[in-house]
């Protein structure tokens, strides 16, 4: 069941084009001799360490021509890497979070690592030993496995602790539901005689209010396969046996009772006054606000925790905890890890180099990764400790890792057409002149004619 969209579909609806992004490539240092030319959309400042590093020790060193191509979100990125390789600007490797992961995999964009990672089982064993198992799942598409993780972020709820205070509220327990959400929504909202909300949110498919309602804007069912993943490198694990091949999302689901009813009550938030206006892409505004103490509560990942610390906001500030419980508890995740080109001229030499940075001391080594703040949630088990999150916090910096833990978390829906797929909730859940049940009947009328025009139905 492999979904293969048409190139018309692949680019449409791109944020942008082609224009401009070779203005963003960081040029190539004088080759050294022999050293085998790569081209890598990542980040030249961070992988620059990894890259030394690895040089060190390779038989034949590599020079990076690193690609900086940014956007307000992974959607935005995905769809300008797009526009690159189909301008004919080709690239060896890239990054992507589980955004852009199915959509590369779909098109025959990004090379099947399977037959590396079965060749490299006995050098990976401890690599996979060290994560929860719903990363690599998130890796997989129809079976095979099409990047390593290297970085992750679930969505959990955020507490501004300055705000809490003026509202005599401490950090609800693990097991808080949305009656009790509510209820801190309406006490943090002009808490304290201030100008405050009680919670705000961005408009994207991360961080929505549909999988505690036990809803989802597409269906998702998990893809036969994955045996020889699970076999290989989660022998002795006896939570993965409900693990296969990866997610699908086979239909769209936009105007299910549920997913209608939570985006009713996202809205009713902003119509009560106890929520500002709908802000779109990476949340800069939300954070803006939160750190100002005008934001009680939010959703938002790991990277938070070094992110505030950065934006001037104090330890001991903030804190952190589960999403609260409505018809379920269910979070959702994103991951982030590289992916190599199907055209590369050089898959071996970037192959090596990325089994080379998953490495422990090599993942510490990324330059404001990791140290001095937390910028990302690992997907190390071993780096998530009080060691690492001693320096911002939040008190409370379990939860980041337990997210990934509890057994029905799971990938945001991401299918091939996940750009076309993000840009249709964007406009429909952010319409303030249509009502929820109008505005997702709508969305669901353009899925419908998605998935019949990329998947034949």
């Amino acid at each position: 069941m492999n979904h293969k969209l048409s190139r018309r579909d692949m680019l449409k609806g791109t944020a942008a084009g082609a224009v401009g992004l070779v203005a963003g490539l960081t040029p190539a240092m004088a080759p050294a001799q022999d050293a085998i030319q790569i081209r890598w959309h990542q980040n030249a400042e961070r992988w620059t360490p990894v890259v030394n590093n690895y040089n060190e020790i390779a038989d034949t060193p590599v020079e990076i021509e690193f690609l900086n191509i940014t956007g307000i979100d992974h959607e935005e990125t995905a769809s300008k890497i797009l526009n690159l390789l189909a301008a004919g600007q080709p690239l060896d490797a890239g990054r992507a979070a589980t955004e852009a992961t199915v959509l590369y995999a779909g098109q025959g964009v990004s090379a099947s690592l399977t037959d590396r990672v079965k060749d490299a089982a006995d050098e990976l064993a401890e690599y996979f030993s060290d994560m929860a198992p719903i990363l690599p799942e998130t890796m997989l598409w129809e079976g095979d496995i099409y990047q390593l993780p290297d970085g992750c972020n679930a969505p959990n709820m955020y507490f501004n602790l300055n705000v809490l205070e003026l509202a005599g509220l401490e950090v609800p327990p693990a097991d808080w539901t949305r009656d009790d959400f509510h209820e801190y929504a309406v006490a943090t909202t002009n808490a304290g005689g201030q100008e405050t909300f009680g919670y705000a949110w961005t408009n994207r498919l991360w961080g929505s209010w549909g999988p505690v309602n036990d809803s989802n804007f597409l269906t998702e069912e998990r893809a036969p396969g994955g045996e020889w993943f699970w076999e290989t490198f989660y022998s002795d694990n006896d939570t993965v046996s409900h693990r296969g091949g990866g997610f699908r999302w086979p239909e769209p689901n936009a105007n299910h009772p549920n997913t209608v009813e939570a985006l009713e009550y996202v809205v009713s938030l902003t119509a009560d006054g106890l929520a500002p206006g709908i802000e779109m892409g990476g949340g800069s505004s939300l954070q803006g606000l939160y750190v100002s103490d005008k934001l009680a509560m939010t959703p938002a990942g790991g990277f938070w925790a070094g992110g505030l610390i950065n934006a001037g906001m104090e330890k001991g500030h903030f804190d952190v905890q589960f999403w609260p419980q409505w018809k379920s508890q269910r979070h959702q995740l994103g991951v982030g890890g590289n992916w190599i080109f199907t055209g590369s001229p050089n898959p071996d030499a970037m192959w090596n180099l990325l089994k080379f940075s998953i490495k422990r001391d090599q993942m510490l080594s990324l330059k404001d990764r990791y140290r001095p703040l937390m910028r990302t949630t690992p997907v190390r088990r071993s780096m998530a400790n009080a060691e690492a999150y001693e320096p911002s916090g939040p008190a409370n910096w379990e939860v980041f890792y337990d997210t990934l833990d509890r057994p029905d978390t799971g990938p945001i829906p991401a299918p091939p057409e996940a750009n076309a797929v993000t840009n249709i909730h964007t406009r429909f859940t952010g319409l303030a002149e249509m009502s929820p049940q109008d505005a997702m009947d709508q969305a669901q009328a353009e899925l419908v004619a998605l998935f019949a025009r990329t998947r034949g139905g």
